[in-house]
């Protein structure tokens, strides 16, 4: 089958091109260069991503894309919504006229962190950010279009690539002697590559021959993270551990837990965003690994 992932060049694209291009043939497209034939394009401008998709006729569309500046979302509405609502909106609706898959990626974020237990796929969003809410208007457009969809809400992504919590630390640690982080915020950090194993194996499913679907098929919001609930303080001290240990830091920096409150940001952010995967867990079998064995092979990708 043909494949055509947006967002191709990102963090979780990145991890998802080769996995994906074992299911089929892989059609790339980004605004950046990356992998070898990618179709550079402007993935805001929704007639030019119209015309490709009819030229192509990909028999499942994944849309990594999205706009993830969370604070500069704040001031930039506009490319915010374009990117994270207009597009997976363009794309669901021609996987409607088409009769193709699509598979969407969501966040966290679009919980207003109030409950004090995981939160479940039925329970009520309430973005705290501009970011979150363009978030849940790309869910909406998606479920509103009517197409075989699969919507996985994710949290905390990091990668040895793209910018991301891991990387910014390991950065910071090396121009600073002491660093505070925020303790009370908590989720569920979630590595790119342990999400694109996840999402391979969905969408083959999601894009089985009529006569081979099952109850079984996924359809719908689904959450995926990797176990284990943390602070951004805990995790940036596990980042910094396992660091020290494979080489990339001669030394920890000095840590201190600090309140959101005293580390202000243009976006808020929930006091709790951990997600639960009890449904997918149950539903297809999928089984998060632990977040200290998957932050440490991320780890030992890097160079010294």
């Amino acid at each position: 089958m043909n494949i055509l992932l947006a967002g191709a060049s990102g963090q979780l694209g990145q991890e998802l091109a080769p996995l994906l291009g074992a299911l089929g043939r892989l059609i790339p497209v980004d605004r950046a260069p990356g992998l070898p034939g990618t179709v550079q394009m402007d993935l805001t401008d929704f007639e030019a991503v119209g015309r490709l998709l009819d030229e192509r006729r990909p028999d499942a569309v994944v849309n990594a894309a999205a706009y993830t500046a969370v604070d500069q979302a704040e001031s930039a509405v506009h490319d915010a919504f374009r990117l994270n609502a207009g597009l997976p909106d363009t794309l669901a609706r021609w996987c409607a006229r088409n009769d193709r898959a699509l598979l969407h990626y969501s966040t966290d974020y679009v919980f207003d962190g109030s409950l004090d237990r995981p939160w479940r796929e039925q329970d009520r969003p309430n973005p705290l950010s501009v970011y979150g809410e363009t978030k849940l208007a790309g869910e909406w457009a998606v479920t509103a279009s009517g197409c075989r969809h699969l919507v996985l809400r994710t949290s905390w992504v990091y990668s040895t690539h793209g910018s991301n919590f891991v990387l910014t630390m390991l950065k910071l640690a090396r121009e600073r002697p002491s660093l505070s982080i925020v303790g009370d915020q908590r989720g569920c950090p979630t590595w790119a590559r342990n999400l694109a194993r996840v999402s391979a194996d969905l969408l083959g499913r999601l894009v089985a021959p009529a006569e081979e679907e099952t109850s079984a098929a996924p359809h719908g919001i689904y959450h995926y993270c990797d176990d284990d609930a943390v602070t951004w303080y805990h995790f940036a001290r596990l980042i910094f551990e396992q660091a020290v240990t494979l080489g990339h830091l001669q030394a920890m920096p000095r840590l201190q837990a600090i309140a959101s409150a005293e580390f202000p940001q243009p976006a808020r952010r929930p006091a709790n965003s951990v997600l639960d995967t009890t449904a997918i867990r149950a539903a297809f079998g999928v089984q998060p690994p632990e977040l200290a064995a998957s932050l440490r092979t991320c780890l030992e990708e890097l160079e010294p």
